[in-house]
């Protein structure tokens, strides 16, 4: 098969590109930097947040195309390549391409603290960047190729550049992390080898044309710090500090640049939604490879 994958060389594409690639199909990326994962692999250069972007020669002829691409960090520049550029990807591809798989996020549905979070409920983004991965969603469910859209929340792995985990790791190994709040906090995660299975089978599943699938795990805040103590081999006991006090103290904390106790880290540390995965477990007999907490345990003996 010929598979064509926006953003590449990215977090996630150029792992999806090297899966494709070991499973012998012909594989073309578009990306905005010159680097080459293998040289078996065909790379086109250019920006889908350019609108002069000539996307004919990278899209004709393809199966699958798998539309990594996005922007996390400068939000000046989300509109553009989300919206934007879907648009311009999906103008290209009318028939031209035998399916669709789009990399999304499950901050489609909204800042959710608590319940179980799935594809049947009502859309509802907030933030720039989730605002804009959703209209770009739409974009391609109404773009009348056929589609698959996967929603994964936090993504995690070693070549990540969010640093967030990075930072909670490193505050655990030296001692400084606290609990805060009651032990049934819980954390949505999933490993980066564990989307790229799932985009594989977003992309061979015939039943799995026109859905959309959410794909995470789930545990404590507890067990993800203790199987980062196991990975780090270090035996440590943590304080815990009511949810209110901390949310306190976080004020005095907020004009200190890069300052660790943000508001947006203590909602991560103290929600208690869970994201569900039954669809694309059962619908597309998706199988998880390990739990999560062995998943952090390796990432913390990696580290």
């Amino acid at each position: 098969m010929i598979i064509a994958i926006t953003g590449g060389t990215g977090f996630i594409g150029k792992l999806l590109a090297e899966r494709h690639l070991k499973m012998g199909d012909q594989v073309k990326i578009l990306s905005r930097n010159h680097t080459i994962l293998h040289h078996d692999i065909q790379l086109f250069i250019g920006d889908l947040a350019n609108p002069e972007v000539d996307l004919s020669e990278f899209i004709a002829n393809t199966d699958i195309l798998y539309h990594c691409a996005g922007e996390v960090q400068h939000e000046a520049l989300m509109q553009e390549l989300h919206v934007n550029g879907t648009q311009r990807l999906v103008d290209e591809a009318q028939g031209k391409v035998a399916r669709l798989v789009q990399l999304s996020s499950v901050g489609a549905y909204g800042p959710y603290r608590e319940g179980l979070i799935n594809e049947k409920l009502v859309e509802n983004p907030l933030g720039i960047y989730e605002i804009t991965k959703t209209e770009s969603d739409n974009i391609i469910k109404n773009s009348g190729i056929p589609y698959v859209i996967l929603r994964p929340s936090n993504v995690f792995g070693e070549s990540m550049t969010n640093q967030s985990l990075f930072q909670l790791l490193k505050m655990v190994r030296q001692g400084l992390f606290f609990y805060i709040g009651k032990k049934d906090s819980m954390i949505n995660y999933i490993h980066v080898s564990e989307v790229v299975e799932a985009l594989l089978k977003c992309g061979s599943k015939a039943n799995a044309l026109g859905n959309v699938f959410i794909i995470s795990q789930s545990t404590t805040v507890q067990k993800m710090v203790e199987s980062f103590l196991k990975g780090l081999n270090i035996n440590r006991i943590f304080l815990r500090f009511p949810e209110c006090i901390v949310r306190v103290i976080s004020i005095g904390f907020s004009i200190i640049p890069k300052a660790p106790l943000t508001t947006s880290r203590i909602d991560a540390l103290t929600g208690k939604c869970v994201y569900d995965s039954s669809k694309i477990e059962n619908d597309l007999n998706f199988k998880f490879s390990i739990t999560l907490e062995e998943s952090f345990k390796l990432f913390a003996k990696q580290k």
